[in-house]
């Protein structure tokens, strides 16, 4: 916090008496703020960010700083690959595959490869925990799921859109894809990608459009242990502890990025509203291909 609040003031380019005057507060308190004797309280780091709005301050890529600088120090040993993971509550225990089901990839431990994402997916609980973690893939057997409709269909199975055909081959074959694997890859359903996804299920727009915004949207990729067995070989590198400051900014920047996937995503579905197939054509194919 204190690093942090120091680049605040220097990026500005004010004393800490001038940065006091601005936030009610006096020389002292700043000077202390700085040298981690004391942490602003909820109130005071409102203020900073009112402060941070007010003069412009880039808080947010202040944060994917202070996140790449920790990921920096990690010296991983060969085969290792570095990711990131929120945690709600924070890591208690073994690390295990104890996700809700209706997650993407339905329940596992999720990682991914671009740290905006889960410290977005976690900013709005007060005892979430961001995570620098790493993993090897050696001895695990791993499932990738390609960035098209087939994605689409395993977060459709995952998130309980597919119940309305339980029973048939169709649901089956995406019930039983993950089985027997202990790690799945895939791209992540992140902020931006919420509105696409969503209103694929509610049949607004099509498999085409879908797909088209999948690959203009850059999304990052997501790890998930399906197993105890791949939980087994996570280790956390750094755990980082965000301050209300750092969840204000990111609670921010996860609406500014739903707005712009949305208005991208809207383009993009314009161009292609008459091509392709809606979800529930795609389930009634299905179904009629078994009749």
């Amino acid at each position: 916090m204190k690093e942090l609040l120091k680049r605040i003031r220097e990026s500005v380019g004010i004393s800490q008496a001038e940065m006091g005057k601005e936030l009610g507060v006096s020389f002292a308190t700043i000077n202390r703020w700085e040298n981690g004797r004391a942490v602003p309280n909820q109130l005071a780091q409102d203020k900073i960010y009112e402060f941070c709005t007010k003069f412009d301050v880039p808080l947010y890529q202040f944060i994917i700083d202070k996140v790449e600088a920790a990921a920096g120090k990690v010296v991983l040993e060969e085969g290792r690959i570095l990711l990131y993971h929120g945690s709600k509550s924070g890591i208690v225990g073994k690390i295990a595959p104890i996700s809700r089901d209706q997650c993407d990839f339905g329940k596992g431990f999720y990682m991914g490869t671009n740290p905006a994402q889960p410290l977005t997916l976690v900013c709005d609980f007060p005892e979430s925990r961001f995570y620098i973690v790493s993993i090897e893939t050696k001895g695990l057997t791993v499932k990738h799921i390609p960035a098209d409709i087939e994605w689409a269909m395993v977060v459709a199975y995952n998130r309980g859109r597919m119940d309305r055909i339980k029973g048939t081959a169709y649901y089956n074959r995406y019930r039983d894809y993950m089985a027997g694997n202990d790690l799945a890859i895939g791209n992540i359903a992140n902020d931006r990608m919420f509105f696409v996804i969503d209103n694929f299920f509610a049949e607004v727009i099509t498999d085409k459009a879908l797909v088209n915004s999948l690959a203009a949207l850059e999304l990052g990729v997501q790890y998930v242990m399906l197993t105890q067995k791949g939980c087994d070989v996570v280790r956390v590198e750094r755990e980082i502890e965000l301050s209300d400051l750092e969840r204000q900014c990111l609670r921010v920047v996860s609406q500014e990025n739903r707005t712009k996937g949305i208005n991208l995503a809207t383009e993009i579905c314009k161009d292609y509203r008459r091509e392709g197939k809606f979800f529930d054509e795609i389930l009634n194919d299905a179904v009629k291909g078994e009749n």
